[in-house]
């Protein structure tokens, strides 16, 4: 091969090189960080934030430059090739040997690696040098691209470096190993994706542990019912629990009675406001973006036939991408603390087999439920709130008072139950007056 046709043939390669240099910094370079190179005067940054703002021209013009010197350096060595060697095929095979090992080392992986560890001095480098090129080809790469989507089934080149939300959230987990972000914005971020496939029955307070009030209610006793549950919005049902008609502010409540203290004796369904109705098939993401719009805090969820599934807020979705929302007061509990004389604090989560454990019982068990907190709603009828008791019985005719202490967590859950022995229950139980 002739001196002359090497040298063209290497700097082609060279301008390849430069090429794919340019394409592996470019995407990986921001608008962002453009701007914080502005911002700290970094040199050739306004050159670099032209780039970034259009970055999908750029990157053809990059693409087409490392195109066609890789094409051009091949037809090179392959005329190189065919005049150093007699036989056609012999030549042909040399010269494919030599692109493929170039192609792949000197233009695949050598200037790609680069471009990803020096993205920043990359790009600027390579935006004095695509900005007046870009200038010069006008729409050339540009047409190139709409004749290739012309010819190409599906919705042709894409803009951004991310072909699917899989690419994107790989690139947050890389993110994360490099310490460029915390473990915890990872995972948030994962939970933004997540949260478009979830759906509000995935989310919502199901029926069975709502706290509600009945129309006919006085507002004095819902203002008892939120003070005791503390829950500053409670729905209010018509003819059943499964018929919600309303839902009723705590604010409204206690602006209704400070400016008449006779508002008291009036039903509680003078004081409600409409409720907002969505079913239980509806995309969390959906709802979040249409409450914030119609600024409802809380809707009610519907199944498909039509009854009522469950209350769900803003906060119960955002709990799906920050975690659960708790206050400063909640800490760790132990499931059993003895205080004397046979009586436990117990966690609502407790096993009524370990409940019965505490009170020499080898075997205690129950159909219905599983848990001590189940236990008492199953005494008293629906679910406990704060200060509620009821008596329930042993399988060796001895009674336990169980009594729920204070709800903690932003849904007021009861976390803690009081359980002392008692004589004898009747046949439902006792419940403590309200």
């Amino acid at each position: 091969m002739s001196p002359q046709l090497a040298l063209g043939a290497i700097a082609l390669v060279v301008v390849a090189w430069l090429a794919a240099c340019a394409e592996a910094g470019l995407a990986r370079v921001s608008s962002f960080r453009a701007e914080e190179a502005v911002r700290s005067g970094r040199r050739g940054s306004a050159k670099l934030s032209q780039v970034a703002a259009d970055p999908t021209r750029y990157l053809n013009v990059a693409l087409l430059v490392r195109v066609t010197c890789e094409m051009a350096a091949a037809a090179l060595i392959t005329y190189g090739c065919l005049k150093e060697f007699d036989g056609t095929t012999e030549a042909l095979l040399v010269a494919i040997a030599v692109m493929v090992l170039v192609s792949y080392v000197a233009v695949g992986v050598s200037p790609r690696t680069i471009g990803r560890q020096h993205p920043l001095n990359t790009a600027t480098v390579s935006a004095y040098v695509l900005v007046p090129l870009a200038r010069i080809m006008g729409p050339v790469p540009s047409l190139l691209i709409l004749i290739g989507n012309a010819l190409t089934p599906g919705k042709g080149f894409r803009r951004g470096p991310f072909a699917s939300e899989a690419e994107l959230r790989a690139l947050v987990d890389l993110a994360e190993k490099e310490s460029l972000i915390e473990d915890e914005e990872r995972r948030m971020v994962h939970s933004v994706f997540e949260l478009g496939d979830t759906l509000v029955r995935e989310v919502m307070v199901p029926r069975t542990d709502l706290v509600v009030i009945e129309r006919f209610k006085t507002i004095r006793q819902a203002l008892t019912l939120a003070l005791r549950s503390g829950f500053s919005r409670i729905p209010v049902t018509g003819e059943s629990e499964d018929d919600i008609v309303g839902i009723v502010y705590l604010k409204d409540l206690v602006r209704r009675t400070h400016i008449s203290r006779d508002a008291e004796s009036e039903q509680v369904s003078t004081a409600m406001r409409p409720a907002f109705f969505v079913p239980d098939t509806k995309n969390a993401g959906d709802l979040l973006r249409e409450m914030q719009k119609e600024r409802n805090h809380v809707a009610v969820v519907i199944d498909e036939y039509g009854g009522t599934a469950g209350i769900v807020t803003i906060e119960d979705i955002l709990e799906e991408i920050v975690g659960e929302i708790t206050d400063e007061y909640d800490r760790e509990l132990p499931p059993v603390e003895e205080l004397g004389e046979d009586r436990f604090r117990v966690t609502a989560r407790l096993d009524i087999s370990d409940l019965g454990e505490l009170y020499g019982l080898e075997e205690y068990d129950d159909e219905d439920v599983e848990t001590v907190g189940g236990l008492l709603a199953k005494a008293l009828g629906r679910v406990p709130i704060a200060g509620a008791s009821s008596v329930v019985n042993l399988p060796d005719g001895r009674a336990l008072r169980l009594t729920a202490e204070a709800a903690a967590g932003r849904r007021n859950k009861i976390v803690t139950v009081l359980a002392e022995p008692v004589g004898p229950a009747g046949p439902h139980g006792e419940e403590k007056p309200e």
